[in-house]
C-alpha cells in the first residue's frame, strides 16, 4: 500500500484552498438526478474517533474518514500536537500519538485553530488523561442556539480535575495528576459530553458510572473502538455506562459508519427533484427512526439489502396521526429522531400534499433559515424559534431561484435542496458552512446530473 506523509495530503490542502477565497454555489434548478451515490463517513463519529487516537501511544488506523472542513481542521490540531499522521489512501489514515507536543497548547496557532470547530472540545479528555492538563479556547461551530459546555467540565471535576474558566478571554483550563472514577448523572443527554467523559474514564483509576448518557450509534462506535483498545465498558447502547479504568490502551483499526445525515439529505434531494436515486452502503441497521420519519411524509423508500432506493415521485402525501390531527415531527436524543435532519425534513415537505409541524426542541436558532424558503415561494409559518408549520404545495407551484446565504451546515444543505428543485438559478453564499459537513458535495451531485457550479464570491 502506498504511503505518504501527511503534509502532502489533500486533507491539508483543502483547508488552505477554503481560506484563500469566499466561495458560492450557482445552482441551476430543475435538473433531475439519476444513478447511485455512497454516503461519506460520518462527520460526528470521525471527530470522536480521531480525538480518541490521543489516548494511546500506539498506532491507530482509521478508515472511511470524510474529507470535510471540520474533520480536516481537527486533523490539523492533531498534527500540531505531535501526532504522526500517515495517509494510507482511500480515506484511511494512521495516527501515532507516541509523544505529544504540549508546547503547542500554548501557541497562538493552537488557540486560533481550536476556536474554528466545536469538535475541538473532545480533545480535552485525551489530553487530560495523557498529559495531566488541558487547555481549550471557546470553540466555534454552528450558531444554532445555546450549546453550553457545563456538562463536560462538571463531569471532569467529578473525576478529580481542577477546573478554571477565564471568562474575559473565553478560555478553559483543566489539570489532574490522576483522574479517578466517580458517579456522573448527566444533566443533559450530550453526545460530545458523553464521548468526553468516556474517553477520560477509560484511563481513570477505579469505576465510573455515567447515567443519562447519550447512546447514538457514533457513541457506540467510539465505545467499541475503545474496547478493542483494551478499555472495559459495560452498557454500550444504553443510557447507563459503567467503565472500569485501565492503566493503558493499545492500538487498533477502526472503520467509521456512513453519515446518517448525508443519507437523509440524499433522500430529501431525490424527492424534491423527482429523481430516481440509489443510496448505497447505508448501514440501515444503524439508522433508527430516519427511514420511517421520511416515510411519514409519504416518501417511498425501498430497502434493498444495505441500500436505500428512492424512486422518482410526482406526488407524495404527508400522513396524519390516527385521530386525524396534523403530523408533528420533532427531535429527541437517540433513539429519537436526530435534530440534524429536521432541516431536511422541513424542506422535503415543501412539495408534499398536506401539512406538517416541525418542532425543533433542542436548538432555538435552527429554524431561522426558513425565511429564505418563504422567499422562494414555500408556504411555511414560523410559529416561534422552535416550531414551523409547512403547508405542502403538492407540486402545484415550483419554488423560484433566489440569492441567499448558508447560516449553518444543515440549513445550508436544505437551501441547496430547495435550489436544486426550483425554477431558475439560485446563488448560495457562505458555502464553507456546507463544506464543513459534506465532502465534495457539488462534484458528487453533478456526477448524478445536478447543475451546481462553485464560484468565487
Amino acid at each position: 500500500m502506498m504511503e505518504s506523509k501527511i503534509p502532502s495530503s489533500p486533507i491539508f490542502l483543502s483547508e488552505k484552498q477554503h481560506s484563500m477565497s469566499a466561495e458560492s454555489f450557482l445552482v441551476k434548478g430543475g435538473c433531475r438526478l439519476s444513478g447511485s451515490i455512497q454516503p461519506q463517513g460520518a462527520k460526528n463519529e470521525a471527530l470522536q474517533i480521531l480525538s480518541a487516537t490521543l489516548l494511546t501511544s500506539e498506532p491507530v488506523v482509521v478508515h472511511n474518514i470524510p474529507q470535510i472542513l471540520d474533520v480536516n481542521r481537527l486533523i490539523a490540531l492533531l498534527d500540531g500536537l505531535g501526532v504522526e499522521i500517515t495517509d494510507l489512501g482511500d480515506n484511511s489514515h494512521r495516527f501515532h500519538a507516541k509523544e505529544l507536543n504540549t508546547d503547542y497548547l500554548g501557541s497562538d496557532k493552537y488557540e486560533t485553530d481550536a476556536r474554528k470547530i466545536r469538535g475541538s472540545v473532545m480533545l480535552i479528555a485525551p489530553l487530560l488523561a495523557r498529559t495531566g492538563r488541558a487547555y481549550l479556547p471557546k470553540p466555534g461551530g454552528d450558531k444554532i442556539g445555546r450549546r453550553r459546555l457545563d456538562t463536560h467540565f462538571l463531569a471532569f471535576q467529578t473525576l478529580g480535575a481542577d477546573f478554571r474558566f477565564d471568562a474575559e478571554d473565553g478560555k478553559y483550563f483543566l489539570e489532574a495528576e490522576q483522574l479517578h472514577g466517580g458517579y456522573i448523572h448527566m444533566e443533559e443527554i450530550s453526545v460530545t459530553g458523553t464521548a468526553n467523559i468516556v474517553m477520560a474514564a477509560v484511563l481513570a483509576n477505579g469505576t465510573t458510572t455515567i447515567y443519562n448518557a447519550a447512546c447514538e450509534p457514533y457513541l457506540q462506535q467510539l465505545c467499541a473502538m475503545l474496547i478493542r483498545m483494551g478499555a472495559s465498558i459495560q452498557g454500550v447502547g444504553s443510557n447507563l455506562l459503567t467503565i472500569e479504568g485501565v492503566s493503558s490502551l493499545h492500538g487498533t483499526e477502526h472503520t467509521i459508519l456512513p453519515d446518517m445525515i448525508e443519507i437523509g439529505s440524499f433522500i430529501g434531494m431525490a424527492v424534491m427533484t423527482k429523481s430516481d436515486l440509489r443510496i448505497t452502503n447505508c448501514r440501515v441497521d444503524m439508522l433508527g427512526l430516519i427511514p420511517r420519519t421520511f416515510q411519514k411524509l409519504g416518501i417511498d423508500l425501498n430497502i434493498d439489502g444495505d441500500d436505500i432506493v428512492v424512486p422518482a415521485q410526482e406526488h407524495y402525501e404527508i400522513q396524519s396521526f390516527i385521530d386525524g390531527s396534523i403530523l408533528t415531527v420533532y427531535d429527541a436524543p437517540w433513539p429519537g429522531f436526530t435534530p440534524d435532519l429536521l432541516s431536511i425534513i422541513l424542506v422535503s415537505a415543501i412539495q408534499a400534499k398536506g401539512t406538517v409541524l416541525v418542532h425543533q426542541k433542542m436548538f432555538e436558532s435552527r429554524l431561522f433559515f426558513v425565511d429564505k424558503l418563504i422567499d422562494m415561494g414555500a408556504q411555511i409559518i414560523l410559529c416561534d424559534p422552535h416550531r414551523a408549520t409547512v403547508i405542502g404545495l403538492d407540486r402545484q407551484a415550483n419554488l423560484r431561484g433566489i440569492e441567499m446565504s448558508s447560516p449553518d451546515i444543515r440549513a445550508g444543505v436544505a437551501l441547496l435542496i430547495a435550489a436544486m428543485s426550483a425554477d431558475g438559478t439560485s446563488t448560495i453564499h457562505n458555502i464553507h458552512q456546507i463544506d464543513r459537513g459534506y465532502e465534495k458535495i457539488d462534484e458528487r451531485l453533478n456526477a448524478l446530473g445536478a447543475c451546481i457550479e462553485r464560484i468565487e464570491s
